[in-house]
């Protein structure tokens, strides 16, 4: 999908975040600030920088699926498995699901249910294994599939 060219120019080369909390990319800060960009897309962009703060207090103002969906992975990156799982049970079925299924196999993994994935990144993080590695691919499909998403609704 192509994005405005301050967009285009955040994004890339795509990064793969940590499976936790990771730490805040600080010199996008002021950037990601000023953007004008939908709020799902902005708890999205908030949460690829690692700004796991910012993301969440989106995020937990937003009363949509996608709001549900960044709240449930800034949880699991916090790392809070329990409360990552309460958000995916409010998302319930959802279209990005769905392509996330269809198209983490051409990455090596079968994406099942949000549950699973939560409970695959808890046994994996920190372990600097391919496990590990596949994870935060599949973690960046599943970001890019939700963005993807948000823009297009927020652009509608």
């Amino acid at each position: 999908m192509k994005y405005p060219a301050v967009l285009e120019r955040l994004l890339t080369p795509s990064r793969f975040a940590a499976l936790g909390p990771g730490t805040p990319t600080t010199e996008v800060r002021a950037t990601l600030a000023d953007l004008d960009v939908p709020l799902p897309c902005r708890a999205g962009l908030y949460l690829y920088f690692d700004f796991l703060d910012e993301s969440h207090e989106i995020s937990q103002e937003l009363h949509t699926p996608e709001g549900s969906m960044w709240h449930a992975i800034m949880h699991r990156r916090e790392p809070d498995a329990a409360n990552s799982k309460y958000w995916w049970r409010k998302v319930g079925t959802h279209r990005v699901l769905e392509q996330l299924r269809e198209q983490s196999p051409a990455l090596g993994s079968a994406f099942t249910t949000p549950d699973a994935f939560v409970d695959f990144c808890e046994h994996v993080r920190d372990t600097g294994t391919p496990d590990e590695d596949l994870a935060k691919r599949v973690q960046l499909l599943e970001w890019q599939l939700l963005f993807d998403f948000c823009w297009r609704k927020g652009k509608a």
